[in-house]
């Protein structure tokens, strides 16, 4: 039985135009050095310039593997909750969202999960070992979904930059979460970037 074991990263620490610093550049080479000894044969990444130059720079790492858009894992909130479904504090981060981009959003949630979340197909081998360079709401809504949690969990689920989370697929079984925004092969000034001055380990 085949193991799609799936690498989901966020891209490095970018600017405010959205292009990969210095230190993106830094943080996406030691994922790369991290990810090195593993099997992989697909970097995966976003539409997104941060993505896709985070997602060439851990390739430099990975020489065997194919290196590839993926459109599901554009940056997008996946679920918008019911007022009812969610604390107060966290209403006026959907203030203006209509019901059109809901749906959008939604419907991009539901095909990465159709195209990642599952086992490998048999024809592929034995097992699958892909790396997805995405964004922090897209992680949150595979770990989500990995976890059975209901829809609005997705919210409190915050991934750093480049920090690695793991998740297996294997036929007939649940989905096993291995790790959670590990950020070992991070030294501590590369840790926690872009996430204010809140005191974080």
């Amino acid at each position: 039985m085949g193991t799609r074991v799936l690498y989901l990263a966020r891209h490095g620490a970018a600017d405010a135009f959205g292009e990969l610093t210095d230190v993106g550049r830094r943080q996406s080479a030691l994922l790369g050095e991290r990810l090195a000894p593993l099997p992989v044969t697909t970097v995966w990444h976003s539409p997104l310039p941060r993505a896709a130059a985070s997602a060439a720079v851990v390739a430099r790492h990975l020489p065997g593997a194919a290196v590839a858009e993926a459109a599901e894992l554009v940056d997008h909130v996946p679920h918008v909750p019911s007022p009812g479904e969610m604390p107060p504090s966290w209403a006026g981060f959907f203030d203006g969202w209509d019901e059109a981009q809901a749906d959008a959003g939604r419907r991009t949630a539901d095909a990465l999960v159709a195209r990642f979340a599952a086992p490998p197909d048999p024809a592929s081998g034995p097992d699958v070992h892909e790396v997805l360079l995405t964004h922090d709401y897209p992680i949150a809504w595979l770990v989500r979904d990995a976890l059975g949690a209901p829809l609005v969990r997705w919210l409190g689920l915050a991934s750093a930059n480049t920090a690695l989370t793991v998740i297996e697929h294997r036929a007939g079984q649940a989905p096993n979460l291995v790790m959670f925004n590990d950020q070992t092969h991070l030294p501590a000034e590369l840790r926690w970037t872009g996430f204010g001055g809140a005191g974080r380990p």
